[in-house]
């Protein structure tokens, strides 16, 4: 794996590198060493998977709060998505700065989010699936979200018109 580290500090591009050979190929995508290496959280407690019918589809963005914040690794395993973090840290250089990346089953990249970003994606085809893997258990009490099309982060999304759970359309939380 080849960890490339954002221009917000603490979120990586982490590339993986398959080894290939007439039968196909192997890879590495997850070393709690090498994760260890770069200063990353290692605890993963949780994986999840996310399927989206539609090209278009957005999800986000979200995030937990203390003590329940969450890094994670997020890994496009069929189709492809625009990946979008916002740094929520008031401390940081970077506060309210957003970030995009495509992963997609055929570029293999993964993204790692540390605690105190917000996440979302949007689908670029359809029948996409997304697995996550979290530092810590989802606690519904302490989820929030940031609007998706916040005028203050302006995220430039690839699809104007997205397909957008009822819950998303309702956050109304703006970053200030």
């Amino acid at each position: 794996m080849v960890f490339q580290e954002t221009y917000l500090s603490g979120a990586f591009v982490i590339r993986v590198e398959p080894i290939e050979d007439d039968r196909g190929h192997f890879a590495r995508v997850w070393c709690r060493d090498e994760f260890l290496k770069h200063g990353l959280n290692a605890d993963l407690v949780q994986c999840n998977v996310s399927f989206n019918k539609k090209q278009g589809t957005l999800r986000g963005m979200h995030y937990q709060v203390a003590p329940y914040e969450e890094d994670k690794l997020v890994r496009c395993t069929r189709g492809a998505i625009y990946d979008v973090i916002i740094d929520l840290r008031p401390e940081s250089t970077t506060y309210r700065k957003w970030f995009a990346v495509e992963l997609s089953e055929k570029n293999r990249k993964m993204l790692y989010i540390p605690k105190g970003f917000a996440h979302g994606f949007q689908t670029l085809e359809d029948n996409t699936e997304v697995f996550y893997q979290m530092s810590e258990f989802y606690q519904p009490d302490y989820a929030r979200g940031v609007r998706w099309n916040d005028p203050i982060v302006g995220i430039v999304w690839p699809q104007l018109n997205p397909i957008i759970s009822d819950k998303d359309k309702g956050i109304s939380e703006l970053i200030i």
